[in-house]
């Protein structure tokens, strides 16, 4: 199985954790019953074995009322530093 790099696991725990905070969840379990996705999704993407998909992208937009700019900048970490 293809393993996501270091930075883009990290990418991918940081728009997880958003999800959840922004959505007042408890943890990742909260989170796939509120995006319909099986717990182990969640699980391979925190740990960097599968990347986060169009269909997971949009329906975190719709539950969480992220915009889609916002979460593809925490993906890609283009989230620019205060200065």
């Amino acid at each position: 199985m293809k393993t996501i790099d270091t930075a883009q696991t990290e990418r991918n725990n940081a728009f997880l954790d958003l999800l959840i905070k922004t959505m007042s969840l408890k943890n990742d379990a909260a989170l796939s019953r509120v995006l319909e996705v099986a717990p182990p999704v969640i699980s391979k993407i925190r740990h960097g074995q599968l990347s986060v998909g169009a269909t997971l992208l949009i329906g975190a937009h719709e539950e969480s009322g992220l915009s889609i700019r916002e979460m593809k900048a925490v993906l890609s970490e283009q989230v620019q530093e205060a200065t």
